[in-house]
C-alpha cells in the first residue's frame, strides 16, 4: 500500500467531498498513474487567504483509492488562478476513510515528517505538485494526532 498527500484547494475538496473523486491536471499523469486500488490519499489544503484572514495548511480528510486511474474531461474542479481551463481529466474513485472532526494543523508537523528534507523551505516539497507519495511513518504521523 501506498500513501498520498493530495493537495488541492477548499473549492476542490468541497467536489472530492461530494463526488468522491480525485482529479489531477495531465501534466501529472506519472504521478496519479502510480496509485493503486486500496492506497491510502490524505486530503492537503493549501494555505488561502479568505479576505483580511491566512487559513493555515492543513489535513482534513483520508481516503482510500477504489479505481485505477481514468480520464474524464467532464469539468467538476475549479481551476486555480493561473491555470488556464484546466479541467483535471485524470481522476481516481475514491471512497472516504475518514474526514477529520478538527483538521489537522500540517506547520506544526513540518519538524516530525520525514519526507521533507528541508523544513525551512518545506513548500518547496509541495509546490508545483498535485501529489506526492509520503512514507508510512509520516502517514502514521499525521493520523495520531488527527481527531
Amino acid at each position: 500500500m501506498t500513501y498520498w498527500l493530495c493537495i488541492t484547494t477548499e473549492e476542490n475538496w468541497n467536489v472530492i467531498k461530494e463526488k468522491n473523486i480525485w482529479g489531477v491536471p495531465e501534466r501529472h499523469k506519472n504521478t496519479i498513474a502510480k496509485v493503486k486500488p486500496g492506497d491510502k490519499l490524505l486530503i492537503y489544503l493549501k494555505q488561502e487567504r479568505d479576505k483580511d484572514k491566512v487559513v493555515e495548511p492543513r489535513i482534513v480528510a483520508v481516503y482510500e483509492a477504489v479505481s485505477e486511474v481514468f480520464r474524464d474531461s467532464k469539468k467538476i474542479f475549479k481551476t486555480p488562478a493561473g491555470m488556464g481551463s484546466e479541467s483535471f481529466p485524470l481522476r481516481i474513485k475514491l471512497k472516504s476513510v475518514r474526514i477529520f472532526d478538527k483538521p489537522v494543523e500540517f506547520k506544526p508537523l513540518i519538524p516530525k515528517l520525514k519526507f521533507i528534507k528541508n523544513k525551512q523551505k518545506w513548500t518547496g516539497h509541495l509546490i508545483g505538485k498535485a501529489m506526492r507519495e509520503i512514507p508510512e511513518e509520516d502517514y502514521g504521523l499525521i493520523m495520531s494526532v488527527a481527531e
